[in-house]
């Protein structure tokens, strides 16, 4: 079996890409490194991309820099992921999105030391601040 080395991206797909990007660039701090009239791409920490798509804008297909073609995809309903920090910036994180008005909905501790935060982005996903390592048993048990 070949190796894999990471997840590189992730998509979500939202109903006001305007809206979707705001959030991410305004609450997130997320950069752009691609923005369209169907997508928002944003690297994170220069090891992953978020990919934000505008619902239903990719259900045709689209050509890719260089002009090959991507086969069409889309997806309805709300999803969760989880962005990672460290622990050292677990607690700035909780004070920066409750002073942006964002709605905590859980504050997790896991046996192995981690920490999540649990909150929702504009478009009802359910989005995760995990302080790691300490959720999984790859990542160690030391925080």
């Amino acid at each position: 079996m070949p190796a894999l080395k990471s997840i590189l991206e992730t998509a979500i797909y939202v109903d006001d890409l305007g809206r979707a990007c705001a959030f991410y660039e305004d609450v997130m701090g997320l950069r752009p490194l691609k923005k369209t009239d169907r997508l928002c791409a944003y690297g994170v920490n220069e090891r992953s991309v978020l990919l934000i798509f505008l619902r239903g804008g990719t259900a045709q297909g689209a050509t890719a820099d260089g002009g090959n073609e991507i086969p069409p995809h889309d997806a309805t309903g709300q999803i969760h992921f989880a962005f990672e920090a460290t622990h050292a910036a677990f607690a700035e994180w909780d004070d920066h999105l409750t002073a942006r008005g964002v709605d905590i909905l859980s504050r997790t501790s896991w046996m192995r030391g981690g920490k999540s935060l649990y909150f929702r982005d504009p478009d009802g996903n359910l989005v995760e601040i995990a302080a790691s390592p300490g959720l999984w048993p790859m990542e160690g048990t030391t925080a």
